[in-house]
């Protein structure tokens, strides 16, 4: 008899928590803003810079463009739990797929406690439907984090591109992936981060991406560092269980030795080919 043990969680704030388990882990947001800045500075006439898709200070998108004719866009999602972090940190993690032809959009939303999860969840949708608009083609759509969270909503029900109006943006999007992403939110209602992130049960189960109907099936893949915390492969491994019995074409890729905040730099190597 093969049994598997899931203990019971008590401390729900280390369950959650990535840099006090990562070497040096307070040495990598610096590393990623300066890798952006010169990624930028590269980019040249190539990098339209704070597009905005509203009308509030963080309602703004970066669209880098490859040479040529883009095969369409790719849009990611920043994490940070939905309360932290722009769109300006992450800039050069559009380099693989621009060197393969695609255009990448990097919206900034706005931040807990300002904005709630599903405040922060219509303005994603509200950029990818701004960008849809300015890149022609497929859509493909990859998130952080709370990035994971906000791209899987994006084929929700209950979400911002459920309406009749959104219909050809919905069929447009071919692909979506959550790198190390959270889709049962209500874990968090235990956390001292939920101070900040006012979430109550009824949200928490609304904004769930597990626990609501699909208006769109387009491919799934959830990447995961192997070295994450327990919570994050059991978040990754609980979307595609549920989603693969959805019908949808799915796909778990849990990443020999990368952590929290080295498994994003899949974007930029050759495994950027998962994301397209």
């Amino acid at each position: 008899m093969n049994t598997q043990h899931y203990p019971t969680i008590t401390n729900w704030d280390d369950a959650y928590e990535n840099g006090a388990h990562i070497g040096n882990g307070s040495s990598f947001p610096p590393l990623w803003n300066q890798q952006a800045a010169d990624f930028r500075q590269q980019m040249g006439e190539r990098a339209e810079l704070d597009i905005p898709y509203g009308q509030k200070p963080r309602q703004k998108l970066d669209l880098f463009r490859p040479e040529g004719e883009a095969k369409g866009l790719f849009v990611f999602i920043h994490g940070g739990y939905w309360k932290a972090f722009d769109k300006s940190t992450w800039s050069h993690l559009a380099q693989g797929a621009i060197k393969q032809g695609w255009a990448v959009a990097m919206p900034s939303y706005t931040l807990a406690p300002e904005a709630r999860i599903a405040q922060i969840t219509d303005e994603v949708g509200a950029a990818i439907t701004h960008a849809a608009s300015l890149v022609d083609g497929p859509i493909h759509l990859a998130g952080h984090s709370a990035g994971g969270h906000l791209v899987t909503r994006m084929l929700s029900a209950n979400g911002p591109l459920a309406s009749a109006a959104s219909k050809p943006i919905q069929k447009r999007i071919k692909k979506v992936v959550s790198i190390s992403g959270v889709h049962d939110l209500r874990p968090l209602l235990n956390t001292s981060m939920n101070d900040v992130l006012q979430l109550d049960e009824a949200e928490a189960i609304s904004e769930s991406v597990v626990l609501q109907q699909l208006i769109h099936k387009p491919e799934l893949v959830c990447l995961v560092g192997e070295s994450e915390r327990p919570e994050f492969i059991r978040q990754s491994v609980l979307l595609a269980s549920i989603w693969s019995g959805l019908g949808i074409d799915t796909r778990l890729t849990i990443a020999e030795g990368k952590h929290h905040f080295d498994v994003i730099e899949a974007l930029i190597t050759s495994d950027v080919e998962l994301f397209l």
